[in-house]
């Protein structure tokens, strides 16, 4: 079986590329999806790529998030097809109420480009299964508009029914309350989180580790567990 994993491309979207080349090296077909289309060509999974869909204007995230293809991503999302929201994409999500909270602008004002440690909080969702809780991996950040906020109710019942999904390790990098990095739905089929797994799919181009420069992979384990998680189903 073949799984087919579906990549939008936004108005603004930078790392559209980029999500495909991290299917298809995790073994995955990547699938073009276009935000004007209503058709999502039977993908069995689904990622909303980082970027600046829309210039950011009005929200980050907030425009994109009324693209027609929109509607599909939430009926596929209501369905329990996998669905990954990557920076602007983890943006999307919390403006289409598919994630709880909201993304402002980082506490320190200025954009922030770091390899960033984070600890998975939550494995057993459709894009962590493959990691192990506690773990600590390296995974890209670059953002301007990263700072997760909730109120406090919100914040104690996501942290309570084990929501969330990542969160910074060594530095708070943009302001998130709770050092929150990424959070996940109830299904556990829907995950968004601020940094780039897709930038750490490669040896050679990845974040630098304590084994050597640009060397960090740990960016795969979102996209085979993915896979692994759209298997089982079929099985």
């Amino acid at each position: 079986m073949t799984v087919r994993i579906g990549v939008v491309t936004f108005p603004g979207s930078l790392d559209d590329r980029d999500a495909q080349r991290a299917v298809r090296i995790a073994g995955a077909e990547p699938v073009a999806l276009w935000h004007g289309s209503h058709d999502l060509e039977g993908v069995d999974a689904l990622v909303l790529p980082g970027g600046f869909s829309y210039g950011d204007y009005l929200r980050a995230g907030a425009i994109a998030a009324l693209s027609p293809i929109m509607a599909e991503v939430k009926d596929a999302a209501a369905k329990g097809i996998p669905v990954l929201g990557i920076c602007n994409g983890f943006q999307m999500l919390v403006e289409s109420h598919l994630l709880p909270g909201g993304l402002i602008r980082n506490g320190h004002q200025h954009f922030v480009r770091r390899d960033q440690r984070l600890v998975v909080e939550n494995s057993d969702t459709a894009w962590t299964n493959e990691f192990r809780t506690g773990q600590e991996i390296i995974i890209p950040l670059k953002n301007a508009d990263g700072g997760y906020i909730a109120d406090e109710h919100t914040l104690d019942r996501i942290e309570g029914e084990g929501l969330v999904a990542f969160r910074y390790a060594g530095v708070n990098p943009n302001g998130s309350l709770r050092d929150i990095a990424g959070i996940t739905n109830e299904r556990g089929n829907v995950v968004g989180l601020m940094p780039h797994p897709e930038h750490a799919t490669e040896a050679g181009f990845g974040p630098n580790t304590s084994l050597a420069m640009r060397s960090g992979i740990d960016g795969i384990a979102f996209f085979t567990s993915a896979i692994a998680a759209v298997a089982r189903v079929a099985a």
